[in-house]
């Protein structure tokens, strides 16, 4: 399985996590569009948020690390019902992956 964008390729695993990290825009509509999600402002900031987190760390974080940092560095006041409304098929896992990151470790992160 793979991308296509603008003439490139991206590869990708049989789960749809691209094998190296692409932090480009234009990817995460691609990917997103595959799982059956329009991306608003709001899915966004979680994109970001786990670029950022990718870039830091080398990995994304597990879904507890990642609703208690972006509640509190990005959007106070968020709970798990408002990640799982925009990533249904599990925030950690389905934000890294719309996002361009590589799957994540083990159960979602470190």
């Amino acid at each position: 399985m793979g991308y296509t964008v603008g003439g490139t390729e991206y590869e990708a695993d049989a789960d749809g996590y691209l094998l190296e990290p692409e932090y480009g825009d234009e990817i995460a509509g691609v990917i997103a569009q595959a799982d059956g999600i329009e991306l608003t402002d709001a899915h966004w900031q979680v994109i970001r948020y786990m670029r950022e987190k990718y870039r830091e760390d080398g990995q994304t974080p597990n879904f507890r690390n990642m609703l208690k940092e972006f509640a509190e560095r990005v959007r106070p006041g968020t709970d798990s019902k408002y990640l799982y409304d925009l990533f249904p098929a599990g925030p950690a896992k389905q934000a890294a992956k719309i996002a361009g990151l590589p799957k994540p470790l083990g159960k979602g992160g470190y």
